[in-house]
């Protein structure tokens, strides 16, 4: 699958939404709430106007789907797969550690990703069959020889139930949970890319949370699945993890199975 097309879009998106989001971040900005209560700003909309109007542009045929603005409609069998600010909580409390995901989804599994932080100017893009790419230089996952060594990361325990939130535990009982990272969003996804996080491990997260992850991850070395470990595709239902060293998945499956 030739993506070079593709990826230098993707790059152009990026660089829109960045121009969109940088001159609000550390502003007084008002944050409505949405359905599901979730903070929503305008710079959240402005960057995704920004996007999808070069999309309309440039590839009218493929479908979108957005989180502020839902999803178009293509003929092409191609969806880009936008989350303008991921991590808007973290925006506006001023700190960098949000992202804006770009994803393109063929036929429900996510082929090209990129995650970009406009305040510090970094950019992570992943793309099928090619190294991930940080500013331009490829970078690894590290590897985990046991799990109780890894350093886990997850947004919040807030974001879980009750019942995924025992599971959780029961993963971070079998990790380094002197080194667990608290927040972070999209941020620790690319942390880990660049190796300096072992396991990500979330509940709740819909396609436009995680779709541009997964490329990312994969290729820079490390894997992506749900919590029984099977890869992550459109219909998959929001439990994800994410680990540097793809040997621990069954380990960390293992651990997600028990309850703290």
């Amino acid at each position: 699958m030739k993506l070079d097309a593709d990826i230098a879009l993707a790059q152009r998106l990026a660089d829109a939404a960045r121009a969109a989001i940088r001159p609000h971040f550390r502003t007084p900005l008002a944050a409505e709430r949405k359905g599901d209560a979730s903070p929503v700003t305008v710079a959240d909309r402005a960057a995704e106007e920004a996007i999808r109007a070069i999309l309309k542009a440039e590839r009218p045929d493929d479908a979108v789907h957005g989180e502020e603005f839902g999803t178009t409609t293509g003929t092409s069998g191609r969806t880009w797969v936008l989350d303008p600010i991921d991590g808007t909580t973290g925006f506006l409390a001023g700190r960098p550690l949000f992202g804006t995901l770009i994803a393109l989804v063929v036929e429900g599994w996510p082929v090209l990703g990129l995650i970009d932080q406009p305040i510090l100017a970094e950019r992570w893009v992943g793309a099928t069959g090619q190294p991930t790419l940080f500013n331009g230089q490829p970078v690894r996952t590290r590897a985990c020889r046991q799990l109780a060594d890894a350093s886990l990361a997850t947004t919040g325990p807030h974001y879980f139930n009750d019942h995924d939130g025992a599971h959780f535990m029961g993963l971070a009982a079998k990790t380094d949970h002197k080194r667990m990272v608290m927040g972070g969003d999209c941020y620790n996804y690319a942390m880990l890319a660049s190796g300096h996080l072992d396991v990500v491990c979330e509940a709740g997260l819909k396609l436009h949370d995680w779709a541009a992850l997964v490329p990312v991850v994969e290729g820079a070395g490390g894997v992506m699945a749900d919590w029984n470990g099977d890869p992550l595709h459109a219909a998959s239902e929001g439990h994800v993890i994410a680990l540097g060293d793809p040997a621990r998945l069954e380990d960390v499956v293992e651990a997600l199975a028990c309850q703290h």
